[in-house]
């Protein structure tokens, strides 16, 4: 197993995470379950803590696959950045559901604000793993691309000269 296997294999779990804790976390508040509440807040913290390992094995697979046909270093730039900012906004998150869950551990009134909140910044958080994955797809699967056709070909973009998704490093060996 290489690093574009292990980034491919731990990059689905932060984002699914923060999908499925959102949705156990809208659960808790629907049941009003403090214990549904409280597994929402674990599986943040958990999503904050595979975001490190998926973070760290990017560079590893940008060079296996910077130099394939169809791989963009204009993609893989943006899915970086997109990527760094994550790491940020899912560690505060997880930040954010550690101070939320010993609140209520401790009855603390604010536990009920801190919950609220935790909701607002999951779901913000959502839109950056939207963000971050969308852009990662984007690397490899032509199809997803903007500008993507039903003929299978794509219209240039910025930088791009191969009107087959080649960008600057594909192959000119033709």
């Amino acid at each position: 197993m290489n690093q574009a296997h292990l980034h491919l294999l731990l990059n689905h779990l932060p984002i699914l995470g923060v999908l499925f804790g959102l949705l156990i976390l809208a659960g808790g508040f629907i049941l009003k379950s403090n214990t549904v509440r409280r597994t929402a807040l674990g599986i943040f913290v958990l999503s904050a803590g595979f975001a490190i390992p998926a973070y760290l094995t990017g560079e590893g697979a940008e060079e296996i696959v910077e130099n394939l046909p169809g791989v963009s270093e204009n993609l893989m730039e943006t899915h970086e950045d997109m990527a760094n900012i994550f790491l940020w906004v899912v560690g505060g998150l997880g930040l954010l559901s550690l101070v939320t869950f010993f609140a209520d551990q401790q009855s603390k009134k604010i536990a009920s604000t801190l919950y609220t909140l935790t909701f607002a910044a999951a779901l913000g958080t959502m839109f950056f793993a939207q963000r971050v994955g969308a852009s990662g797809g984007e690397i490899r699967h032509t199809e997803i691309r903007s500008g993507a056709t039903a003929t299978g070909t794509e219209q240039p973009q910025g930088g791009e000269t191969n009107p087959q998704g080649g960008g600057e490093n594909a192959d000119d060996d033709d």
